[in-house]
């Protein structure tokens, strides 16, 4: 089925949505480079964004509107800031055609214009643009340019949302992954210590137990976990989020 055309006006036709949504869901499109995977995010952005109007909790993702701050998530697990004169970049290379559709989606609702694609292993790649926006964050985060949290860093429902979103996969009946950056051991002690102290301590596995990422054991701690967070995106799959 094609994904986009020209109806009688000669304008271009929306294409049909993957996930379909309300339309107050859907985010700004995102531009799209190099061969669109298999069940895969449609070409012209309909990607969905998350349901509204559900009970907050508190320090949970729907507790506080959407800032850039919250993208220090994805720095918590996989994700990679690179800096280009006044301006920066932020990328993550994520496993599954969801994950590009919830994060365009999140980088959409703060302001961000994301291009993906496809890359070796059956993996996408998604970015932002070079962008003064995210320059603070890159300051924060890199030292000179090796990856490294900043002092005060800590985790928030949002913050844990997008870590999740991009890294994160449930293992029933009561663990969670939170995987990690390969190369940024550096990293992983402080990120350790913020999970800690947002009550979700985890076990640190090394690259060759599986890792490297942090796995969260226990109900009290998923219970925990599935609070912070959220719902499940639109897009996720049941089986993909915790609950």
């Amino acid at each position: 089925m094609s994904l986009s055309g020209l109806g009688d006006t000669g304008k271009a036709e929306p294409p049909p949505a993957l996930f379909p949504a309300p339309e107050s869901d859907a985010p700004a499109p995102a531009r799209r480079r190099g061969r669109q995977p298999q069940n895969g995010p449609p070409r012209n952005g309909s990607v969905q964004g998350d349901d509204a109007g559900r009970q907050l909790v508190f320090f949970g993702a729907e507790a506080a509107e959407p800032t850039v701050a919250d993208l220090a998530g994805l720095l918590a697990g996989p994700g990679e800031v690179v800096r280009m004169g006044g301006t920066a970049r932020l990328s993550v290379q994520v496993d599954a055609a969801w994950r590009v559709h919830v994060l365009v989606a999140e980088l959409a609702a703060r302001g961000l214009a994301a291009s993906w694609e496809p890359t070796e292993g059956e993996r996408h790649a998604v970015r932002t643009s070079y962008t003064r926006v995210l320059k603070p964050l890159a300051a924060a985060w890199l030292h000179s340019s090796a990856k490294r949290p900043p002092a005060t860093f800590h985790l928030t429902g949002r913050r844990l949302r997008l870590w999740l979103a991009a890294a994160g996969t449930p293992e029933p009946p009561d663990a969670c992954l939170l995987r990690l950056g390969a190369n940024d051991q550096e990293c992983w002690e402080p990120i350790g210590v913020a999970l800690a102290a947002a009550g979700l301590a985890g076990t640190l596995l090394s690259p060759n137990e599986g890792g490297p990422a942090y796995r969260i054991t226990g109900r009290r701690r998923l219970a925990r976990l599935a609070e912070l967070v959220g719902e499940p995106p639109r897009a996720a799959p049941p089986e993909a989020w915790p609950s």
